[in-house]
């Protein structure tokens, strides 16, 4: 019976304990791959699926990567959401007795990822696990590319949609849950719609509390107790899961993960998933790119980490007024000081990721041009802290405090390892010349040796008379004399014939034996020397994590005040006062997105005052394209900014700090979900009016127009008074709406103020001016703005004439019991009363029109649909 050859029984019994990657088994140069894995990599990949014998009658699929391109190749699987397991030869395949020993060093995910070629710069790359519990979600995230960890516990009946903002704050790369996790509706759709890897379901025991707390006691050293987590039993279970599976993955101890930070949900601005989106905090929200985002128009930063740090910074604005003070002072002293700005970004400019590059340090896997980029940022740190010498800011004297020169290291390092080295740390050419007194004496009788060749080479040719004679190399037979047959007749007696080729006789020779023997060895000798040289280096640089670490996020800190800074000075920003009154008060306020598109055309500026008295609510109304929702957007950034710290766009504010921003804008829907435009909108305005308090602020555009005319404006202004009144929310409102029989709950006492979009009319063209001012708009110019969009003039004057027609009749009144009959009116023939329903109708399909998106063939057959309900027959 056909039996596997022993190379494949041993890649076997690998595979059997990693089904569920794709095993890299290393065979010479060349990681290889075999049957199933084979396939699918041949397929993601793009290589040629070839066969190799392994003992039974068909050939094994197979097809392989070079080693030295490895990394390439992980990053594309692994971007594809596969997971792969690096199978390595432990033993060297030139001495090993019989099959070479073969283990798996690393597994490699998309969370767990720590190749700087296969890591987003300017994003953390997280692994969530998420353990739902009983009325309960414990969460924890972990970068092990930054030893960041991070756990968050969210309790109560609104626990799963808390835990799906929590993930929006994070966004990780990789997430594996229990069970139950997949049973719930709010965490299913955001992992199955929000998070484009999905989640893996993990056994319940990988959560189990006694075996988490047992394993991050021992991990960091430290009880529950005092490390501050005993009372979050769901997040402790998250976090002995996500340490297994990094133990795992990795197959090391995890020395750069020291500590674990709760996340304080008091402490951050609340921003659930839907607000992230709409106010398009990190990306935009059409094409999910930086670009057209906040974090686009923020990011001046010079450093990987200083990016890193600022995304998490913009994505958790804070709440306390002291906390947002202190960033303050560091940017205004910064943005009042031009040329230590310009000093210290030259100096950052040339820093690189040390931050990533010490986690490689620690796990043993960085190479000797990683340690150059570690002396390179150290080599920076004595002109940085020169220059934040004479800091006022308690922000800025703390990062010069932290910032740790590490001398002793970085002249280490500087002696030890050559400007530019090589990228293999196992082939020598590392090590500088003069740092270790028996590496010099090798390489010296390697080159006496070149030398000594050269020597012999002419001596010979002098001697024998054969002038095209050589000595030459290689593997198998080591040196060796080179002789042309034309000349073989003329080779001494003492030559040793070794090799005969074609044209040539090749010839050894005991003294270039001797030679041979003491050069080779010394070349081995060499590599072996040089590599443990370095891994001395590399340890000692790994010993001192804790320093760099520090001085890493100082640097990742300085870098966002100097962003904030030259963004301030860059787009004439302001620094805001931030205080506890309650109170959004801006002057001639900007939107930081849209001006940077606007080339040398001006923004128009406009003010907003909302407070907890006479302006709790702003009531907005005017045309479509008008500007209302970039008005209601520029005031929502705007406080986000002055609560991350930095200055914003306006010529002077004042934000009584908010604990939450919620917004509903513009329409969507959620088919995969089942839900409609209308559904998702009402699912949203019942989250708000959850979860908000009279500290939040309030967002809301166009509620109510998914449904018939009458239900909309009911449901609008029932949500718009249960908000506004102080005795059910009382929260600062901002609701564009285009039911302008709202704004009749702008009375005297009432908190709500009208606002409308100015426009101005010469003849029958309309312009709109982007100015915002008090009082209701004098209509809805609906028609004005599709002519602008380009709905064909014929389209255009027939909606005129029907709304002329519409409005001469006074509106019907529509029936108690399902709103499908009408009561006559003014003693109206039933004949009157039908025509009206018809031109009601009409009124109706016209009111939700969304003129921004319909395209012109959609509009002819919308007008014939029209003609078709006043004719009283429906038309398709």
């Amino acid at each position: 019976m056909a039996e596997l050859t022993p190379m494949m029984q041993q890649y076997m019994k690998v595979k059997e304990q990693y089904r569920d990657s794709i095993l890299f088994y290393r065979l010479g140069d060349f990681y290889e791959m075999f049957f199933e894995d084979a396939v699918k990599a041949s397929r993601e990949l793009e290589l040629v699926l070839t066969g190799r014998d392994c003992g039974l009658d068909e050939r094994a699929p197979m097809c392989g990567v070079p080693y030295h391109a490895v990394d390439g190749y992980l990053a594309r699987l692994v971007s594809k959401g596969y997971k792969v397991a690096i199978c390595e030869q432990m033993e060297d395949p030139a001495t090993a007795k019989g099959l070479v020993t073969r283990e798996v060093i690393r597994i490699v995910t998309p969370g767990t990822v720590t190749q700087a070629n296969m890591l987003s710069e300017d994003k953390n790359n997280y692994l969530a696990l998420i353990h739902t519990a009983e009325n309960a979600v414990g969460l924890c995230f972990a970068d092990v590319s930054t030893g960041q960890v991070y756990i968050a516990e969210t309790v109560g009946p609104d626990c799963f949609e808390k835990a799906v903002d929590r993930l929006a704050v994070f966004s990780p790369a990789e997430i594996r849950v229990n069970a139950a996790t997949q049973e719930k509706q709010a965490l299913r759709k955001y992992l199955e719609l929000g998070n484009r890897m999905g989640a893996e379901v993990v056994d319940d025991d990988e959560f189990d509390f006694e075996d988490a707390k047992e394993l991050i006691e021992s991990h960091f050293g430290n009880t529950l107790r005092s490390l501050g987590i005993e009372t979050l039993p769901a997040a402790v279970g998250a976090l002995g899961a996500a340490l297994r599976y990094l133990y795992k993955t990795q197959k090391n101890d995890l020395a750069n993960i020291t500590e674990v930070k709760v996340y304080q949900e008091q402490k951050y601005l609340s921003l659930n998933a839907g607000t992230r989106a709409n106010l398009e905090l990190t990306e935009s929200f059409r094409r999910r790119e930086k670009k057209g985002s906040l974090l686009w128009v923020l990011d001046k930063t010079k450093t990987a980490m200083g990016k890193r740090l600022l995304r998490s910074v913009v994505e958790q604005p804070l709440r306390s007024v002291s906390e947002i003070t202190y960033r303050q002072n560091g940017v205004e002293e910064l943005f009042a000081s031009p040329v230590l700005r310009a000093d210290l970004s030259e100096l950052l400019s040339g820093v690189q990721d040390f931050e990533r590059i010490q986690t490689r340090i620690v796990y043993g896997t960085a190479n000797a041009k990683e340690l150059r980029g570690l002396y390179g940022a150290l080599a920076v740190i004595p002109a940085l802290k020169e220059k934040l010498s004479a800091s006022r800011s308690n922000v800025l004297r703390r990062i010069f405090s932290e910032l740790d020169e590490n001398a002793e290291l970085r002249d280490t390092i500087d002696s030890a390892i050559v400007e530019n080295p090589p990228f293999s740390v196992r082939e020598g050419g590392m090590i500088r010349e003069g740092y270790n007194e028996e590496l010099d004496t090798l390489r010296g009788i390697v080159n006496g040796g070149k030398d000594f060749l050269l020597k012999i080479e002419r001596e010979e040719q002098e001697r024998t008379g054969i002038k095209k004679l050589r000595i030459g190399y290689n593997k198998v037979f080591g040196y060796y004399i080179e002789v042309l047959n034309t000349y073989k007749d003329a080779v001494p007696e003492n030559y040793i014939r070794k090799q005969t080729l074609t044209n040539c006789e090749r010839f050894i020779t005991p003294e270039l034996k001797e030679l041979e023997a003491k050069v080779l060895s010394a070349k081995d000798r060499i590599e072996k020397l040089e590599y443990d040289l370095f891994t001395q280096v590399r340890e000692a640089a790994a010993a001192r994590q804790e320093s760099i670490l520090e001085t890493s996020r100082a640097i990742a800190f300085l870098d966002v005040l100097l962003s904030f800074a030259n963004v301030a000075q860059e787009n004439q920003y302001v620094r805001p006062v931030v205080d506890l009154s309650g109170a959004v008060e801006i002057k001639a306020g900007r939107h930081p997105v849209v001006e940077k598109f606007l080339d040398d055309l001006p923004f128009v500026p406009n003010d907003v005052l909302l407070d907890r008295d006479e302006n709790r609510t702003l009531i907005i109304t005017g045309p479509n394209m008008a500007g209302k929702s970039t008005y209601m957007r520029q005031t929502a950034l705007i406080v986000l900014m002055a609560q991350m710290g930095s200055f914003v766009p306006a010529k002077e504010a004042t934000i009584g700090v908010v604990d939450a921003v919620f917004t509903r804008i513009g329409a969507s829907d959620d088919l995969a979900a089942g839900q409609s435009t209308f559904m998702t909108e009402m699912s949203e305005v019942a989250a708000i009016l959850e979860n908000a308090t009279p500290e939040s602020l309030i967002i809301l555009d166009e509620i109510g127009r998914g449904t018939s005319t009458y239900d909309g404006m009911a449901i609008a202004r029932a949500v718009l008074e249960y908000i506004n009144e102080k005795s059910n929310l009382g929260a600062k409102t901002m609701f564009a709406t285009h039911y302008h029989e709202l704004t009749e709950m702008a009375q005297p006492g009432s908190g709500c103020r009208n606002l409308n979009c100015t426009v101005k009319k010469r003849g029958e063209d309309v312009f709109f001016l982007r100015k915002i001012a008090p009082g209701p708009a004098d209509g809805s110019y609906g028609i004005e703005v599709a002519k602008l969009a380009g709905v064909p003039k014929k389209v255009t004057r027939r909606a005129k004439a029907i709304l002329r027609d519409l409005e001469t009749k006074a509106p019907p009144q529509v029936s108690d019991d399902d709103g499908s009959a009408l009561a006559s009116v003014g003693g109206c023939s039933e004949e009157e009363s039908l025509l009206l329903t018809r031109r009601v109708e009409v009124s109706r399909m016209l009111e939700e029109l969304d003129l921004n998106r319909i395209t012109p063939m959609e509009a002819l057959s919308l007008l014939f649909r029209l003609r078709g309900v006043l004719d009283g027959e429906e038309r398709n």
